[in-house]
């Protein structure tokens, strides 16, 4: 029979998805397990795979549409079954079909500033169907998605000022942070004449309160996805998850001599964070009871070590994983974290380049940052921060001298990974540092 896919939260939490291109088109046979369409979510793009089979009847939205979860954008039908089934899915609707109706906010007179200024009434609710948008040329009706609704009364926008670029004019995120983004640089469409004189008198008031209260100016940048992503998940692990923090210092004279001699005879150039990440996953198989992660059911200890790796991107840290560390060499591994790195930097990871590991390195050394604590990524278990190797003074058998040193800070999850567990691995990690050519043997 006719199947009605939805848009699938592809992403935990995740309440709107970007479909970024359709795999398939109108007449194509499809198969449970082939790929329909490619999503993207605040991190990475996701491959959607049919869960029913049947030729494509109706592709109900377009390619870049931003497109809530759970809403409809294709229609299967079976082999022989009449089309008016497939309508019937749609109630008889012919043309693409919007969410389910909503309520939507009633647009409120924008701000023509960054300073929050108060709602002048309680906004106005109706149904979806009976929406008009207001001060529009031809009272058009106006599909708004209720995230933006959400963010246009935050900001202070007239939903009717956006120009919409979704399905049949559907006003999505990437309209309303575009639509920020030239009211910040001055170029956003003026407000009608009728609220004009209002919004002037306003924004004088607000202005003049701006340079009483702050010393210096500033502008808004508007959050991109990314980033409201990375806020939610380190709020939630900082609050939810009990870290620790274990901090040891390392020689690295030895592993500095070894990356010397390797990049002398290799074609690919070792870096210090690849040697690091190797140790990690030494480690990790000399002290397996940390290989671990919490789950509310049991814990969950794994073989093989799977680390991800941090990469600073344009819009945010992202931490692609790459598993089976401890069976890779040297090389492998380096070729792996600059082509992860690499599609990370050109926001072309794939979800599941994101998902699983126990563990993670995060590495500002390069930064002449000399220790730092870094905040777990849930559900992983530990997170090493490397700081910047550099000569310090140290003692040896009573005596003083010069030895290159890195410092490093493990941060744990408690609950699964208790202080002496810990202490533990981290001195098996500096073991593993100090004695480098141990790794390659």
């Amino acid at each position: 029979m006719a199947s009605l896919i939805r848009m699938p939260e592809v992403a935990a939490g995740a309440t709107e998805i970007v479909l970024s291109k359709w795999q398939v088109q109108v007449g194509d046979q499809v198969k449970v397990g082939d790929i329909l369409a490619e999503m993207e979510t605040e991190k990475a793009v996701v491959d959607y795979s049919a869960d029913a089979e049947g030729s494509v009847y109706k592709i109900l939205v377009t390619d870049g549409a931003s497109v809530e979860v759970g809403s409809p954008i294709l229609i299967l039908l079976a082999a022989g079954e009449d089309p008016s089934m497939g309508d019937a899915l749609l109630g008889g609707a012919a043309a693409p079909v919007e969410p389910a109706a909503a309520p939507v906010v009633a647009p409120v007179a924008p701000v023509a500033t960054p300073i929050a200024a108060p709602m002048a009434s309680t906004p106005i609710v109706a149904p979806l169907a009976a929406v008009q948008t207001a001060g529009s040329a031809n009272d058009a009706r106006r599909f708004i998605s209720p995230i933006v609704r959400k963010l246009c009364a935050e900001n202070g926008v007239d939903p009717s000022q956006i120009v919409g670029t979704g399905p049949d004019g559907r006003v999505v995120r990437r309209d309303l942070e575009h639509f920020l983004a030239n009211r910040v640089s001055g170029t956003a469409p003026a407000a009608s004449e009728s609220t004009a004189p209002a919004a002037s008198e306003s924004t004088a008031k607000v202005s003049a309160l701006a340079k009483q209260e702050h010393s210096s100016s500033y502008i808004t940048v508007p959050h991109s996805g990314m980033r409201r992503a990375i806020a939610r998940r380190l709020t939630e692990s900082k609050s939810t998850v009990p870290h620790f923090y274990v901090t040891a210092d390392c020689k690295v004279e030895e592993l500095l001599e070894l990356r010397k001699r390797i990049n002398e005879s290799s074609p690919v150039k070792i870096s210090v964070n690849d040697i690091v990440v190797k140790a990690v996953a030494a480690a990790l198989m000399d002290v397996p009871d940390a290989n671990v992660i919490w789950n509310p059911d049991a814990m969950h200890k794994f073989e093989s070590a799977d680390i991800s790796v941090a990469v600073a991107t344009d819009g945010g840290l992202l931490t692609p994983v790459i598993r089976g560390v401890e069976k890779r060499s040297l090389s492998n591994l380096s070729m792996e974290i600059a082509e992860l790195a690499g599609r990370a930097r050109a926001g072309k990871l794939r979800q599941e380049e994101l998902e699983g590991g126990a563990f993670a390195v995060t590495n500002l050394g390069m930064f002449g940052t000399k220790e730092f604590s870094a905040i777990l990524n849930p559900p992983q278990s530990g997170i090493l921060a490397v700081g910047a190797a550099s000569p310090r003074a140290v003692v040896e058998d009573g005596n003083i001298k010069v030895a290159t040193v890195m410092t490093v800070t493990l941060s744990a999850d408690h609950r699964a990974v208790d202080g002496a567990l810990a202490a533990k691995w981290l001195a098996a990690f500096v073991q593993r540092v100090e004695n480098p050519l141990s790794m390659l043997v």
